[in-house]
C-alpha cells in the first residue's frame, strides 16, 4: 500500500493576494522563507465527476518535494487522508482499487489541470520545530474537457505540521482575519476549479443527480418486477416504502464509503462493512410485504457471500482475541508446556491469507455486480402492495413479526436443558435478534421511542447471546488445540482449564437469559 499522511489544513482568500506578517502568532519564534515552487497537477475523475461528488480528489503532480500520485479522502472539515504513490505514467493499482467502489466500470479521465506558483514559508517554534507550512498560491486552472475554459485566483493555505496541535491553526487564523484575510469559500482547489471552469448550463441539467446512483439502471436483459398494483411501483415510492428505502440507501452508501477503508485495513472497517451487509439482508427479509422478495432474495444471497468474505479473518480474529486474553490473564502456575507458542501459531495461521482473499473479492466482478444491483433496486424498487400502505401499520407489523421469531427461539432455548440443543436455539435467537434490531432501526424516525427501545433491548440481548456463542466457539477451538497438543506429546492441562472457564461463562449467560428476556418482553411495544 502507498504511503498515507493525515493532512490538516485551511484555505483563505485575500483581496491583497499576499501574506500578512505572522511573526506575532503565539508560539511562533521565526518565519522561514522556503522559496517558490512551480507545481503542475492533473486531476482525474469520471466524466460525471463521481469522485468530486464524494469530495475525493485524485491527481498526478509534478514539481515540489512530493511529486507523484495523490489520492485524498475527506475525514472531517479541513482534514483529509492523503495517500501518496511514486510518480508514474499510469495510475498505480493500489490507488485504482481505493476508488473502485465509486468509479465502478467508468473510465478515469483527466478533467482539470492546475498550475500553481507556490511561495512557501515555515512557521517554527523556539526549538526550531515546524508548526505549520504557509503558502501563497497563484493558481491557473484549465478544464481539459468541454472546451478548455480557464480560471485564475490566488489563495493562502496553512497546513499543520505532522502530529501538530490543531488549536495552533486557530491562532494563525486569528492573525489572518485581523489582516483582512477570510476563509475560502471552496473546500479545495479542485472544487473551485470545477465550479469556475464548468460549461454553461443549457436547459435542464442532469448534473445534480447523485453520483451514488450513477449506473443505477438494471443490468442489460434484467428488469425488476414492479410487484402488485397499489404499491406505487410505477411512480415515486411513498408510504412505508419511503422509510424502508431510506434505510436501504444508507446501508448501500456505507458499503461504498467503507470500501477504501477496508482496503487500507483501517480499524473496525471490516466489521462495519460486514454489519452494513447484514442490515441490508435483514431489511430485505423483514420487509417482504414492501419489497418483492423474488427480487431481493437473490440480492440477499450475494450480500451473504460478501459478509462471508469479510468474515474470513474477522471471526478467527475475534475468537483468537478471546483465547489470547484468557491465556494472558492466567497465573503462570497454570500454564503448562508450550501453550503460548501453540496458541500464537494458531492465531497466525488463522489470519494468513485472509486479507489477500478479501481484496481479491473486492476486486472481482461479482462485487461490482452486487453494487450495481443495489443501485438498481434503489432506483427502481420492486414495490408490492404494502409499499404504499400506512407506514406505521405496515412497518409496525413487520417489526412485530421479526420480534415474534426472536420470542419463539428464546422460549425454545429456555425450555431446553443445557447442551447442544440449547446452544443452537440461543445462537438462532441471536441471529433473529439482529434481524429484529435492524428492522426497528429502519423505523426509529417513524415510530420513535418504541422502536428505539427495541433497538436497545435487542442489542443487549445480542450481547448476552453473543458471549454465549463465543464461548461455544472458543470451547471448540480449545478442544482442537488440546488434541493437537496431545498428538505432539504436550500437556493438555492448560487447555482444560481454559475450557472449564469458558463453560462457566456459558453457564452465567444461560442463567442471565430468563431475567434479560423478561425485561425485553416488559419493554416491548411489539
Amino acid at each position: 500500500m502507498a504511503d498515507t499522511k493525515r493532512e490538516i489544513e485551511r484555505k483563505y482568500e485575500s483581496d491583497e493576494s499576499g501574506l500578512p506578517d505572522l511573526t506575532g502568532v503565539a508560539g511562533v519564534e521565526s518565519v522561514i522563507d522556503k522559496g517558490v515552487a512551480e507545481l503542475d497537477a492533473v486531476y482525474y475523475d469520471t466524466a460525471d465527476e463521481r469522485l468530486a461528488a464524494a469530495s475525493i480528489t485524485l491527481r498526478r503532480r509534478t514539481g515540489g518535494d512530493d511529486a507523484g500520485w495523490h489520492l485524498k479522502f475527506p475525514v472531517s472539515s479541513g482534514v483529509r487522508d492523503e495517500i501518496q504513490a511514486p510518480l508514474s505514467e499510469t495510475l498505480p493499482r493500489d490507488l485504482a482499487g481505493l476508488v473502485r467502489s465509486r468509479v465502478r466500470e467508468a473510465e478515469l479521465v483527466p478533467l482539470v489541470r492546475l498550475r500553481s506558483t507556490r511561495d512557501v514559508r515555515d512557521l517554527l517554534d523556539e526549538d526550531g520545530a515546524l508548526l505549520a507550512e504557509v503558502s501563497v498560491d497563484a493558481v491557473h486552472a484549465e478544464r481539459l474537457t468541454d472546451g478548455g475554459r480557464t480560471a485564475q485566483w490566488s489563495e493562502i493555505e496553512v497546513e499543520l505540521a505532522d502530529d501538530g496541535d490543531p488549536a495552533f491553526l486557530d491562532k494563525v487564523e486569528k492573525k489572518l482575519r485581523k489582516a483582512g484575510v477570510r476563509p475560502s469559500a471552496s473546500p479545495s482547489k479542485l472544487a473551485r476549479a470545477l465550479r469556475e471552469t464548468a460549461a454553461p448550463k443549457k436547459g435542464k441539467s442532469a448534473k445534480g443527480k447523485s453520483a451514488k446512483d450513477a449506473g443505477a439502471k438494471a443490468e442489460p436483459g434484467k428488469k425488476h418486477k414492479k410487484g402488485k398494483k397499489g404499491g406505487g411501483g410505477a411512480g415515486k415510492p411513498g408510504g412505508a416504502a419511503e422509510h424502508v428505502l431510506a434505510y436501504i440507501r444508507v446501508q448501500r452508501d456505507a458499503i461504498v464509503e467503507l470500501d477504501p477503508a477496508v482496503r487500507r485495513d483501517l480499524f473496525d472497517s471490516v466489521h462495519s462493512m460486514r454489519v452494513a451487509t447484514r442490515r441490508l439482508r435483514s431489511t430485505f427479509k423483514s420487509y417482504g410485504k414492501v419489497l418483492d422478495r423474488t427480487v431481493t432474495d437473490p440480492i440477499g444471497d450475494e450480500l451473504k457471500w460478501l459478509a462471508g468474505e469479510l468474515g474470513v479473518g474477522r471471526d478467527h480474529e475475534v475468537l483468537a482475541e478471546r483465547v489470547t486474553e484468557a491465556l494472558t490473564g492466567m497465573p503462570e502456575s497454570l500454564v503448562v508446556g508450550s501453550v503460548r507458542t501453540r496458541v500464537r501459531t494458531w492465531v497466525e495461521a488463522g489470519s494468513s491469507g485472509s486479507r489477500r482473499a478479501l481484496i481479491a473479492a473486492l476486486d472481482g466482478e461479482r462485487y461490482l455486480a452486487l453494487l450495481r444491483t443495489l443501485d438498481a433496486v434503489i432506483a427502481e424498487p420492486p414495490l408490492l402492495k404494502g409499499a404504499g400502505g400506512d407506514p406505521e401499520k405496515v412497518i409496525g407489523k413487520a417489526i412485530s413479526r421479526a420480534f415474534g421469531k426472536v420470542s419463539d427461539l428464546v422460549e425454545e432455548a429456555l425450555a431446553q436443558p443445557s447442551g447442544a440443543e440449547r446452544d443452537l436455539a440461543m445462537h438462532e435467537a441471536r441471529k433473529k435478534g439482529k434481524r429484529a434490531r435492524y428492522a426497528a432501526e429502519a423505523a426509529t424516525g417513524l415510530l420513535g421511542a418504541p422502536a428505539k427501545q427495541l433497538v436497545r433491548d435487542m442489542k443487549s440481548l445480542q450481547s448476552l447471546l453473543g458471549d454465549h456463542q463465543d464461548s461455544v466457539m472458543a470451547r471448540e477451538a480449545l478442544r482442537d488445540l488440546a488434541f493437537q497438543a496431545g498428538q505432539a506429546g504436550e500437556s493438555s492441562f492448560t487447555y482444560g482449564v481454559l475450557y472449564g472457564r469458558e463453560e462457566r461463562r456459558a453457564e452465567l449467560a444461560e442463567a442471565a437469559l430468563p431475567e434479560a428476556w423478561r425485561t425485553v418482553r416488559a419493554d416491548s411495544a411489539f
